[in-house]
């Protein structure tokens, strides 16, 4: 008879090293290299498969979960996936509480684990009897043998990915590793992958991505708690500052709605062949956005990080009803239409790094506009603007026979041809111009202002359209 081959002892030896792969399409323009690390290959699907368990072990080596005893965690349904692995391969029971904005595969998903599941209310203040966190502490307290793991304190949630998801990184990725980029909810991921880079290669930026809505970024920047607002993006943000993230591990903040989450999500199916969430989107879409700033040498290495996978939400974001409910989806409406929709004005007007400052301000004063994008062939290298080329003509009058490359200011941020308008709309609430660039061309094909926007929204009968 055959020695059988070595090989896993169970599904939990399965979690971890998850590849990493290049995304080209949802980045392109962008003169970096961004890898994306799929965690939705994860058994359990998610990143939370890695602390599920790190922080049973925990348990079992304290005496605080026993043979024959339950597992009671407030969840957005990924970490109960993860714990529902350990309980299944271990014995355990499972009782998990859900808020009920979660999807309904989500709920499914743990009830074919053979774990409970407890639906409350959404929305609720933390410290709310009915609230998701206080139902399952009051559970853990009366179900005999129950152990509730708490994600939200509990120091194995950060440990897991300084252990695991850092030096996965690190080994994969190398010298050529300029940023980490992921969501944060109970802040683990990040704060852990933060700390091991902290500690090993300082110099590598830890970016966290927070949902519209959420309070970390907030306080992040402020120290203030400042209110939450309902978003429906799931599994990320929070309400209250979990114990579980570590500030001082994360380097910047980057907001994100749920509009550019879900419809970066689905981008991500159609243009990577990635099934993810709506976590990954918001991930992406906060790196596409962090990434336009040019906050790292160009040619440098991001990572990513996709939390989980798409199948939990195929009722949801991947359905088109459901976004159309929403008001998230506005077919044929995308940043190419508003080009094709301006009148009065060129939809494209730049000038040389060549262009004499004189001639720049001709053409700004012969089209009533106040600034000009500067491209050097299709690369988009900053823009000149009225009032500075005035400003700096009153001390020196010989500025006007220089070239614009004496005058020049940072460039105006792009977005693609093809980003819905509801992103552009976000995008210009930040930015007065946005450049719009053809991702299959790598050419860019307009401009667009705030007054582009108005015009278009009051064609369509306001606000509505987005």
């Amino acid at each position: 008879m055959a020695e059988p081959t070595s090989g896993p002892s169970s599904v939990l030896d399965l979690v971890g090293n998850t590849p990493l792969v290049p995304l080209r399409r949802v980045t392109h323009g962008l003169p970096y290299r961004v890898l994306a690390k799929l965690e939705f290959l994860n058994p359990g699907g998610s990143v939370k498969d890695r602390i599920g368990t790190i922080m049973i072990d925990d348990a079992e080596r304290k005496g605080l979960l026993k043979p024959g005893g339950t597992i009671v965690e407030a969840t957005s349904g990924n970490t109960g996936v993860g714990l529902a692995l350990v309980a299944a391969v271990r014995g355990y029971r499972a009782v998990f509480v859900l808020p009920d904005k979660m999807s309904a595969e989500k709920i499914r998903l743990l009830r074919s684990y053979g774990a409970r599941v407890v639906v409350t209310p959404s929305g609720l203040p933390p410290d709310h009897p009915m609230s998701h966190y206080s139902v399952a502490a009051r559970l853990a307290k009366e179900i005999p043998g129950a152990y509730y793991p708490n994600q939200y304190v509990n120091q194995g949630n950060p440990e897991a990915h300084y252990r695991t998801t850092g030096p996965e990184i690190d080994r994969a990725v190398g010298d050529g590793l300029a940023a980490v980029v992921g969501t944060v909810g109970t802040g683990g991921t990040m704060s852990g992958i933060g700390r091991y880079f902290h500690e090993h290669r300082p110099g590598v930026r830890i970016v966290a991505v927070d949902p519209a809505g959420s309070i970390l970024g907030h306080f992040f920047r402020t120290h203030e708690l400042g209110k939450a607002v309902p978003y429906l993006v799931e599994g990320i943000g929070e309400d209250m500052i979990p114990q579980s993230i570590h500030f001082q591990y994360l380097d910047e903040f980057v907001e994100v709605n749920d509009s550019e989450s879900f419809h970066m999500a689905r981008r991500l199916a159609r243009e990577e062949g990635l099934f993810a969430g709506g976590s990954s989107g918001a991930a992406v879409a906060g790196t596409v956005r962090w990434l336009a700033k040019r906050p790292i040498p160009d040619g440098a290495t991001v990572v990513v990080i996709l939390p989980d996978s798409g199948d939990r939400y195929l009722s949801k974001f991947y359905s088109d009803d459901w976004m159309r409910e929403k008001g998230l989806l506005d077919i044929g409406s995308t940043a190419r239409e508003l080009i094709a929709r301006k009148s009065g004005t060129p939809a494209l007007i730049s000038a040389d790094p060549t262009t004499v400052v004189s001639d720049a301000l001709a053409v700004l004063r012969h089209h009533g506009i106040s600034q000009l994008p500067v491209l050097s062939g299709t690369q988009n290298v900053g823009s000149v603007q009225e009032d500075e080329i005035l400003r700096r003509s009153l001390a020196d009058e010989t500025v006007l026979e220089r070239s614009v490359a004496s005058v020049l200011q940072s460039p105006f941020p792009e977005v693609s041809a093809d980003t819905p308008v509801a992103d552009v709309l976000h995008r210009l609430k930040e930015e007065k111009v946005v450049l719009v660039r053809d991702a299959a061309t790598g050419t860019l094909i307009g401009l667009l202002t705030r007054h582009d926007l108005v015009g278009f929204l009051s064609e369509q009968g306001g606000s509505n359209a987005v």
